[in-house]
């Protein structure tokens, strides 16, 4: 068991790569918080991870606001005791709009949710990572987070974001046992790509399949990344075979963004 005796708190663990990374997770041994907005959502994956014998707790959270945040953290010390050994940052928001006809509230949910959500949760987590001298923060960021894109200013600045923070922190723990990276996922076979192909149907007038061929065309692949190929790699950062990779950014594309 890659991840036995550690406890992982997922953000955005409801549904799509956050449930596959709690499934994966709970498989090698941890014992999982899932944590997300929709009850129901975050309920049904915890159940899933108990069918593998590992502890779980569904945590209702908004990551966007600093009081939901304190108050998971402190439902996780109750019941387990003590914080996570590993934090994946992976709840967010992607939202699509011409820079001229972007409003500040759509700015700032994507910076609170996406960034700051980031933020916060490693803050609340890496004390005792740091009094534990192990620790995993894992962050779900994008390839828009490399490269930008016509439409996603505000997503792609709040995913710039998570690797400058990925990057500095990395090099402030590096000797403290304690590693931080971050995912880049292009379009994954998820609720969110639903969502983009639904938008390009609205604004071309293309149907269901002509929209996700084109976001498949996007890839080298000419394919959708599952949440389980991330999942694989978040596993690997989070295990001990993994402690050698720190600051790093690592793409699941299929090659899309080269660098």
């Amino acid at each position: 068991m890659k991840l036995a005796n550690k406890l992982a708190f997922i953000t955005g663990g409801g549904r799509g790569i956050g449930r596959a990374i709690a499934i994966a997770f709970a498989r090698e041994g941890a014992a999982i918080v899932v944590v997300a907005r929709t009850r129901k959502e975050i309920e049904k994956v915890a159940s899933e991870g108990t069918k593998f014998g590992r502890d779980s707790l569904a945590v209702e959270c908004d990551v966007g606001k600093s009081a939901s945040v304190t108050q998971a953290f402190e439902q996780t010390r109750a019941k387990f005791g003590r914080g996570p050994d590993i934090v994946v940052n992976n709840a967010g928001i992607a939202e699509s709009e011409l820079f001229v006809r972007s409003d500040e509230d759509m700015w700032i949910r994507h910076l609170s949710t996406n960034l700051g959500g980031t933020f916060r949760c490693t803050q609340a987590a890496l004390p005792e990572m740091i009094e534990r001298s192990w620790g995993r923060i894992i962050n779900i960021a994008s390839i828009a987070g490399k490269t930008g894109a016509p439409y996603i200013s505000a997503y792609a600045a709040s995913k710039h974001g998570v690797l400058g923070l990925t990057r500095s922190l990395a090099l402030e723990v590096a000797t403290q046992g304690i590693t931080v990276n971050a995912i880049c996922p292009g379009y994954v076979d998820t609720d969110m790509t639903s969502g983009a192909i639904e938008k390009i149907m609205a604004k071309t007038g293309k149907s269901s399949d002509d929209a996700l061929e084109m976001i498949k065309r996007m890839s080298p692949q000419n394919r959708l990344i599952t949440a389980e190929e991330v999942a694989a790699l978040a596993l690997l950062l989070a295990s001990e075979e993994g402690r050698g990779i720190n600051g790093q950014a690592i793409n699941v594309d299929g090659g899309t963004v080269l660098f």
